[in-house]
């Protein structure tokens, strides 16, 4: 069986997941991404779960801490989408969020072109402690790996 992740959990400052930043946290990630956000009891407080669908294990769980989760750099959590046009979707659909809201950061970058692969993808944060990298990988004619990971 191959090895996937199916979660991640961020920690936010006690106080901090209140329901103004819930509602917040759930529509941008909602119109964003399609991700579906459900609070749930977990570890004696209300937690909000983001799956990224409603048929696999894969989600981001935010909870409070008080030792919440510090990322002062480019820590991040990748997201692949298929396409290019996807990760341009994205951008765009961000990009309205942050004309009004400038709380919504985006670091764009160049294309990375390896050779056999270039990767075409761009960096999102907002109200969660990391950056997302939302990203496409074109594989040059009859480069593509043997093995990946397809959502069927």
């Amino acid at each position: 069986m191959p090895l996937r992740f199916n979660h991640m959990e961020l920690t936010l400052p006690k106080g901090a997941l209140d329901d103004r930043t819930r509602d917040e946290i759930r529509r941008f990630y909602g119109e964003v991404f399609g991700w579906n956000a459900l609070d749930v009891p977990i570890l004696g407080q209300q937690g909000l779960l983001l799956r990224t669908d409603e048929e696999t294990s894969q989600f981001v769980l935010v909870v409070e801490s008080r030792n919440a989760i510090s990322v002062p750099g480019f820590d991040h959590l990748g997201l692949l989408l298929d396409t290019r046009a996807e990760v341009d979707t994205a951008l765009g659909k961000i990009r309205a969020w942050q004309a009004r809201d400038d709380r919504v950061q985006i670091k764009e970058y160049e294309d990375l072109d390896q050779g056999v692969v270039t990767v075409h993808a761009f960096y999102v944060r907002y109200l969660l402690p990391i950056w997302f990298d939302v990203q496409c990988m074109e594989w040059a004619a009859d480069a593509e790996p043997a093995r990946q990971w397809q959502y069927a």
